[in-house]
């Protein structure tokens, strides 16, 4: 299982771009398999500037993005951007997609939420045909599109979805490359996201997919108080529809309860079960759950530590 890290998922991983950029090559020069950003439209800097910007920076780590809302950005402006990143990355990007949440979609851009694993199948319909062919005719509910792409690079850029439900699922295993889930725990990826991306996958002829777990983590000898700061800093989340929907499927009351929290040797057990059930990736959201100032250094030395080693 290859080991990333994940920053900007919650407030106290804001800071400037240099210092962004920064953390993505010392990852990159301590080993790491992955960097993962999400883009978040009210916070931070456009995802897929920064990864580009890395990308000409950095010669190894893969640079994810995790992930980018669909609503707001047409397909066709998606594929040019998403290109341009990835040449700039020779290849290494990885281009995160998912229709979001209802409250920031219709609250926040003033847009209908509507049907939204129809509408990632028609974005995906367009963007990948323009991404890879550098044409596409489609005509769907979302979108009519007869567009074409020339670029003189063409990289590889694999494409995932934010797919937690059975049709999102569904959708990941027959058109994209993986999943990114948020918030889903071992039980979760066990039993209801490996084997449905797995079989929709195996029915389409195609290889099985890539399951990329995100999850806050934190390595401290104290877990209660870890996870009672978990509780403080991720909140919001158990809050929100989709994520409910696999909190409820872990059978927990919130996301503090899927956090990996514990001491090495915990955090050691907590991935290899992860691997067990099917994730092909870890993306670990480092926060501090000891307000010692060594909890964050102590994290990510334990987690370079088990690269290429779960």
């Amino acid at each position: 299982m290859r080991i990333g890290v994940f920053v900007g998922a919650s407030t106290a991983d804001l800071m400037s771009l240099d210092e962004l950029i920064g953390r993505i090559k010392q990852a990159e020069e301590d080993g790491f398999d992955s960097f993962w950003v999400p883009h978040i439209s009210a916070r931070g800097y456009d995802a897929l500037t920064v990864l580009a910007l890395a990308g000409v920076q950095t010669s190894r780590i893969e640079l994810g993005v995790g992930v980018v809302p669909t609503y707001p950005r047409h397909p066709v402006a998606m594929a040019q951007h998403a290109l341009t990143t990835a040449a700039a990355s020779n290849g290494r990007f990885l281009l995160g997609l998912g229709p979001s949440h209802r409250p920031g979609i219709e609250g926040s851009f003033g847009l209908s939420y509507d049907r939204p694993a129809l509408h990632v199948r028609e974005y995906l319909s367009v963007l990948r045909p323009l991404m890879e062919e550098g044409r596409v005719q489609f005509s769907g509910e979302f979108y009519n599109v007869n567009a074409e792409l020339d670029v003189l690079d063409r990289p590889k850029c694999p494409v995932l979805i934010s797919a937690l439900a059975p049709r999102m699922l569904r959708l990941a295993g027959e058109r994209a490359d993986g999943t990114i889930t948020w918030m889903a725990g071992p039980r979760t990826i066990r039993e209801h996201i490996t084997p449905r991306i797995g079989q929709s996958a195996e029915a389409s002829g195609r290889d099985m997919p890539r399951v990329c777990v995100g999850l806050p983590t934190t390595v401290c000898d104290d877990e209660a108080t870890g996870r009672r700061q978990a509780a403080e800093a991720y909140e919001r989340y158990g809050t929100l529809v989709n994520y409910r929907r696999v909190l409820d499927i872990e059978g927990v009351e919130g996301p503090s309860e899927v956090a990996v929290i514990g001491n090495e040797e915990a955090l050691r057990r907590q991935l290899e079960e992860f691997a067990a059930g099917g994730a092909t990736d870890f993306m670990a959201n480092i926060f501090a759950g000891e307000d010692d100032g060594e909890t964050g250094p102590r994290t990510y030395a334990a987690l370079k530590e088990l690269v290429g080693k779960v």
